[in-house]
């Protein structure tokens, strides 16, 4: 979902429900990322995660962690790691939800945008498809999902960019937070904005201008 334009003569036409879309804190020994030990290594292959963590917790060893979650849950269990951060969705999709320890809130670790969704694309042009593909369309996910990537198109962002964005939908209103991290990983910000709820497109690009302030 972090794609920013698609291919001539193709467009997003569905998001369906969305899975969790928390990051995980992953560990055999340590039951929270509060828990950890001063010191402590935990992977991660996401620079925004790792502005999160370090803004949180400073005095720990923040270590990059590449390779499939089957490689990486390895790298854990091998005592390369004392924890390591994947996506919720993801474990829960491969059946691997026991390894969780905990999921972080977006207080702790705001997930990136469009994470725990799954957008589907088709031609523009074939109408047949996109009839079909409608009835997998969620309503309340399109929404929260659209002010995600509308932020992000602001920004510019891309996969490899350290961008946060949550949306949720509270008593009619999309609730937008955001946050931007700097190149290195070691620094971040962030914004909360509001729009009503047949604005969820503006609500993104807002919050990704202001982001830019």
């Amino acid at each position: 979902m972090c794609r920013l334009n698609s291919p001539q003569g193709l467009g997003l036409v569905t998001i369906c429900e969305r899975e969790d879309p928390r990051d995980a804190f992953v560990s055999n020994n340590y039951d929270s990322l509060d828990a950890l030990p001063a010191g402590s290594i935990v992977g991660t292959s996401s620079l925004r995660r790792q502005c999160q963590l370090a803004e949180r917790r400073p005095d720990l060893i923040i270590r990059s962690l590449r390779g499939n979650v089957g490689t990486r849950l390895s790298k854990l269990d091998n005592g390369e790691y004392d924890a390591i951060i994947l996506a919720v969705a993801g474990l829960k999709r491969l059946g691997l939800e026991s390894r969780i320890r905990a999921a972080l809130p977006p207080e702790i670790s705001l997930p990136a945008v469009g994470q725990g969704a799954v957008g589907i694309e088709c031609r523009l042009d074939d109408t047949r498809t996109r009839e079909l593909l409608a009835a997998l369309n969620h309503h309340e996910t399109a929404l929260r999902v659209t002010a995600e990537r509308a932020m992000n198109t602001r920004l510019e962002g891309g996969c490899q960019v350290p961008i946060g964005s949550y949306a949720e939908l509270i008593d009619g209103e999309i609730w937008l937070r955001a946050l931007v991290g700097a190149p290195d990983g070691f620094a971040d910000y962030s914004r909360v904005n509001a729009a009503v709820r047949r604005k969820c497109r503006t609500n993104g690009d807002f919050a990704g201008r202001r982001a830019t302030e």
